[in-house]
Formats: structure tokens, sequence, C-alpha cells
């Protein structure tokens, strides 16, 4: 009778120690929670990826199919190529992932001892998958290799096409040497829209109870998103520019409608008044370039303003950054606007 009793006591103890379901569920909660919303919101399966639909189905096709050629992955930085082949590998590899596919930054390990050693061995590994699915090594901004880390990366590809499949994410395919070219199927990345940009940060949004003003949507992107709602609590323009820390552009906005007026003085006061809040020459300038191509002005001044800033910037870059290059500028952009 009291080992019976011992033995219920015992067992109600391991009860009461064992966590339960919605104490894990708070847990995995509470981690998500801290996640930076960039990793938190990153597509887990092909359908999640925005933009680029028509590489995204083929992508799918080889996640249906399983027999995954070599890709190299072209576009620019922020599209996405990265996380399609992250997707794809979950799709194809599921919980075998976590051995089976090898992520490496090329632009960090990009020398020839990271290709013989780390890639390599890799690539010789032995796992255990199911017909139709090979290892997987992803190299991002692969168009930072060395030239002699692609020629050997070329023969572990050779070596290897039976058990792995490579897939290489770069900026420029250019820079990837012609055998690997050759040996890779070739899908492009173009820029996502605004749109669907605004998509993407409106379910952002609503997840995570956000307050925003339309003004500070069209200023921001996901990765300033989490800073300024955490940092302020409500998301708007002055809050997105004051995390992004650039010239606000209604500045700017009204120093070019005041170089278009040849109206020196005004425009001056507005690039001194920038100078002295403490932002560096390259954002002035950078900021300047970026909303001159969108204002509204007569065509044939927008691009003779282009052709100034960008003589301008060319100069700040050289280290001729002075407020007095700044008011040279301005200078020009009056004369351009009124050339008596």
């Amino acid at each position: 009778m009291d080992s019976s009793m011992e033995i219920e006591t015992i067992s109600e103890s391991v009860k009461n120690d064992e966590p339960s379901n919605e104490t894990n569920k708070s847990k995995q909660k509470s981690n998500n929670s801290k996640l930076p919303w960039v990793e938190k919101y990153r597509p887990s399966k092909l359908h999640e990826v925005v933009g680029n639909s028509e590489t995204i189905k083929r992508l799918a096709v080889f996640a249906k199919n399983g027999n995954v050629p070599n890709v190299i992955i072209a576009g620019p930085p922020g599209t996405g190529k990265t996380t399609s082949i992250l997707c794809l590998a979950n799709e194809l590899l599921g919980d075998l992932s976590k051995s089976a596919v090898l992520e490496l930054n090329a632009s960090h390990d990009r020398g020839i001892d990271v290709v013989r050693n780390k890639i390599k061995m890799f690539a010789q590994k032995t796992v255990n998958l199911p017909p139709n699915r090979h290892k997987i090594i992803i190299l991002d901004e692969a168009d930072s290799m060395t030239m002699g880390a692609q020629q050997a990366l070329r023969r572990i590809i050779e070596l290897n096409s039976n058990t792995t499949r490579f897939a290489l994410a770069c900026n420029a395919s250019d820079k990837i040497i012609e055998p690997i070219q050759s040996r890779c199927a070739m899908l492009r990345y173009s820029k996502l829209s605004d749109a669907q940009i605004l998509d993407r940060v409106l379910v952002v949004c609503q997840e995570e109870n956000v307050k925003y003003t339309d003004d500070g949507l069209e200023a921001i992107a996901l990765n300033n998103l989490q800073s300024t709602f955490e940092g302020f609590g409500f998301v708007n323009s002055d809050n997105v520019f004051k995390v992004c820390d650039e010239p606000h552009p209604n500045y700017v906005k009204n120093l070019l409608t005041h170089c278009g007026k040849s109206e020196f003085d005004k425009a001056y006061e507005i690039v001194s008044y920038l100078w002295n809040l403490g932002y560096s020459p390259e954002d002035i300038i950078t900021t300047i370039m970026r909303v001159c191509k969108t204002h509204d002005m007569p065509e044939f001044m927008k691009l003779d303003f282009v052709k100034e800033i960008g003589l301008t910037h060319m100069k700040v870059i050289e280290g001729n950054g002075s407020l007095l290059q700044m008011a040279g500028l301005l200078a020009r952009l009056c004369k351009v606007a009124n050339p008596v």
C-alpha cells in the first residue's frame, strides 16, 4: 500500500515538472517576438516569396520533380535570391535540410582554401537522402569569389554531380567564369516594385499591430520598420528618417524647387541647415540625386540637373566634400535653370 502511494506521488511530481503545451507555445512565441522582423517574416516556402513570379514557378517545378540542376540566380540585392534557394531546399529536403544544406557567404569565404576545405569536404560527405534528392551547397554573393576559387569550384561541381547540387546567388553573373555558367541553369531576378514591397510591409504591420501613416510607409523598408516602431511607437516619415539618418526628402524637394527658380539664397539656407544638422556630404548629394529623378520639373532641366549633381558627387567621393562644394552645386543648378 505504501509503495503504491509513493509511486502515485512520484508520478504526480513528474507531471507537475513537465512543461505544458501552453508553456511551450508561450516560450516559442516569446522567442519569435525577439527575432528581427526581417528573419521572423522571411518566407519558408516558395509560394510566400514576393515578386519574380515566373522564376519562382520554375523553382517550384524543380521542387516538385526533385532532380534540381545547378543554378545561378542573378539580380539586384534584396530581391529574394538566397531566400528562394533556402525555400527550395526546405521543400526538397524538409527536416534533412539541416544536414544536407551548406550555406556560405562567398564575399567572406571566397578564397581557394575555403573551396578546397569546407565545400569539397561537404560535397564528399555521405548523407542518406530520398531518390532524386541531392545535397545543396548555397554560395551567396558568388561573384565575389576569386578566379582561383572559381576554377577549383568548377572541378568540384564536375566530380560531385551525382550527389550534390550548387546554387550560386550573385549580383553580376558576368563575374562568374564561363565554365561554371555553362554547368548551371541561369535564373534572373528583377528589382521588386514599390507596390510589392508595400504589400509585404502592410502584412507585417498588421501582424505586429504597428500604427503608421501613408507617408511613413512610403519612406520605410522592412529592416527599418522594426527600428522605427520600437523607437517611436509610430511610423511616419519624420520618425523613419530619424532612424535612417538621412536628410528628409521634403527639404531636398524645396531645395530643388528654389534652384529651379534660380533662388540661390533660399536653396543655400536649406543645404546649410542640413549641413549643420551633421549630415555628411555623401548623404546630402545622394538624397539630392534620388529626389531629383522624380522631382516635378521640365525633362530637359532634369537631365542637366542630374548631370551637375553627378559631377559634384564624383568630386565628393574624391574627397572634396566641403560646404563650399555644395554651394557651388547650387550655383550651377540655378545657372542651368536660368541661363543668362
